[in-house]
């Protein structure tokens, strides 16, 4: 029958609301004079007939005036109860007038018992029907636990009441004072009771939607959520609701920084934007995960231009479309150049530089995952250390003003071919910040950058939801991390303070354990590690080994005296650099031992170097292990490419 009712035409369920709003109000004038009269059978006479006619008549009009019938009842707003309170009051004085015009007897406290009754009679009719549609698909909805609740977790509570997912069973407040009140009908509990509450009502999901200006220790509040192997999401930011970007029930995974657990570092915008607006920028590797952020940052801070260099096809198209869509959405103006080419092209750098005024450059454009430039030591050298001493030279000759290398703590004190070849490119740009001083070089150095492509995060969450194992190298192998936006302000910082040769890092406070980082989020996602001691655990953590070239500890500085900047959290390493002309000697050396293909030589040139380069392994080159001696000497001989000057 109600289903029945439910699949009426809107018309339909318009004439039953207006026929049962009619019984409604003609029962609470009949019970208000009964009860002011006193009289358990009162007979209304033929005037009261007419007047209660009469008022019922005027009021349907003025519901209907007032958009009463209009609104849809499954999504009844505080708004629609406003109306009929409205409706109802200007029903009893109708009332009143009508009994004063009529000379109809009508006791001054009947319109105040009737205004009372039409309002519980109309509005609860709405409450039934609303409670009984809503009612079924509560059954089928999964239980879930607000955490806040403060303004953002009452409006993540309405819009999943109306939505087909989630139903809120209760509020978990940080504020101990807000303990056992209700909010909407649904219980708060203390944080330290939200053990009891997810038992009470059957919670499957945590979802946390605290207000911006909280000021919550989000990190010491996982670690209270942790233990309870519920999985944990949180909602949108503020200014991604305000954007338009996002909606307050598109529920996701718990943001990187989230699982990072520390506060991420703040820069200095005034200085940023000084260096940046209506400049020329050209941002080398700009499709990668750092660089496409700095050229998301770099065109908020409204450039002349800003030139986008990537020798990826799909990853430049991209940017360039998401670039474009912001410039025009938030009316930035800047001139936007995607541009295809490799850094190992000296001529086609110059070129792009030279056409486009270049005066700011960020180098972003490196091959850094370890094991694949173990295994390509040729390929890695030539891009990391010969495309940046190409970008370089390529800005000198254009008159470029500034230089930044985003470089990385694998670069200190490197086991593997990936940090020596950063380090040698920082050693590279030292040099030449002494062989000049048109162009300011500075480097930037940093940790593991989480979200970037090859991040332990997406992996380790991939892992988990394929149900496991999560592969993680070594138990004790510890990390420094920082999120991709960070990292890039961090660039923009120091691209910005930079005086000519110096190594900028950042204070990235404790380093992470990557075996804590996977059962955190093991835990986080509402499952149990499967050990020894628990073999009827989810997921287990398989330990794999290091890979050739990985160490246990990354460090940030090769000296131990750091020196302050003007920016709290950023310093600048004071380390050893090399003249110039051992630079170029060195350089020599590795463009022959790259030409013969000799892995050997260039991973013995990088030694020594003072790069620090101390290799845990052999040569892994995969060329070169399957290509033997004797391939490689015919290589050798074999090679007629002309060697081509390095300057």
């Amino acid at each position: 029958m109600f289903e029945r009712f439910l699949n009426l035409s809107r018309f339909q369920k318009r004439l039953v609301s207006v026929a049962a709003d009619c019984l409604a109000l003609f029962f609470a004038l009949y019970a208000a004079f009964s009860l002011r009269l006193d009289q358990q059978l009162w007979v209304p006479s033929q005037e009261h007939i007419v007047i209660s006619g009469l008022t019922v008549f005027f009021t349907i009009g003025v519901f209907i005036r007032l958009g009463l019938y209009r609104a849809v009842v499954r999504y009844l707003s505080d708004r629609a109860f406003i109306t009929i309170i409205s409706g109802v009051f200007i029903s009893s004085v109708t009332l009143i007038l009508l009994g004063y015009w009529l000379e109809v007897l009508v006791p001054r406290s009947v319109p105040i018992i009737y205004g009372a009754l039409a309002f519980i009679f109309v509005s609860g009719t709405r409450m039934t029907v609303r409670m009984l549609v809503h009612r079924p698909k509560h059954r089928n909805k999964q239980f879930v636990a607000i955490v806040g609740a403060g303004e953002t977790g009452l409006q993540l509570a309405n819009a999943l009441d109306q939505g087909t997912e989630y139903h809120p069973s209760a509020f978990i407040t940080l504020r101990k004072a807000n303990h056992r009140a209700l909010i909407n009908g649904i219980p708060v509990y203390d944080i330290s009771h939200i053990e009891r509450a997810v038992k009470e009502h059957r919670i499957k999901r945590l979802l946390l939607a605290l207000d911006a200006d909280s000021g919550i220790d989000r990190k010491r509040l996982l670690k209270k959520l942790e233990p309870l192997a519920i999985p944990v999401q949180t909602v949108p930011a503020m200014s991604e609701l305000v954007a338009g970007q996002a909606r307050i029930n598109d529920i996701r995974d718990l943001e990187l920084e989230e699982l990072l657990g520390r506060d991420p570092v703040q820069p200095d915008n005034a200085q940023v934007a000084a260096s940046l607006f209506d400049k020329a920028v050209l941002v080398t590797g700009a499709g990668g995960s750092i660089g496409s952020e700095l050229c998301r940052q770099i065109i908020r801070h409204r450039p002349s231009r800003l030139v986008l260099f990537e020798q990826s096809e799909f990853s430049l198209y991209a940017i360039e479309r998401e670039l474009q869509a912001l410039n025009r959405m938030e009316g930035l103006g800047v001139e936007i150049h995607p541009l295809l080419g490799s850094v190992t092209h000296r001529r086609r750098c110059e070129a792009a530089m030279r056409s486009f005024d270049i005066e700011t450059v960020y180098h972003a454009a490196a091959y850094k995952h370890v094991p694949l430039v173990e295994q390509n030591i040729i390929e890695g050298v030539q891009n990391n250390v010969f495309g940046t001493f190409h970008v370089a030279e390529a800005a000198i000759a254009c008159g470029v003003k500034r230089f930044v290398l985003i470089s990385t703590d694998k670069a200190v004190r490197p086991t593997n071919v990936m940090g020596a070849s950063k380090r040698m490119a920082e050693l590279v740009l030292q040099g030449l910040a002494q062989r000049q001083t048109g162009t300011i070089f500075s480097m930037v150095r940093f940790g593991n950058v989480l979200g970037s492509s090859g991040s332990v995060v997406p992996l380790f969450r991939d892992q988990i939801r394929d149900g496991g194992p999560v592969t993680v190298t070594h138990p004790d192998i510890i990390r420094y991390f920082m999120t991709i936006p960070e990292a890039s302000q961090l660039v923009l910082q120091a691209g910005s303070m930079g005086q000519g040769g110096e190594v900028f890092v950042l204070d990235m406070g404790e380093p992470v354990k990557i075996a804590d980082l996977a059962r955190k989020m093991v835990h986080l996602m509402g499952l149990m590690e499967k050990t020894d001691e628990r073999p009827d655990g989810d997921i287990e953590i398989v330990f794999s080994g290091l890979r050739p070239g990985e160490k246990l500890f990354e460090e940030l500085l090769i000296g131990d005296n750091p020196q302050g900047t003007a920016h709290p959290r950023i310093m600048m390493a004071r380390e050893v650099f090399m003249p110039w002309e051992e630079v170029e000697q060195t350089l020599n050396r590795l463009m022959k031992a790259s030409h013969d293909f000799d892995c050997q030589e260039v991973v013995e040139t990088l030694k020594k170097a003072p790069t620090g380069f101390a290799p845990n392994g052999g040569v892994e080159d995969l060329v070169w292990l399957n290509g033997n001696g004797e391939r490689v000497n015919q290589a050798k001989n074999a090679d007629k490419v002309r060697r081509l000057p390095l300057a």
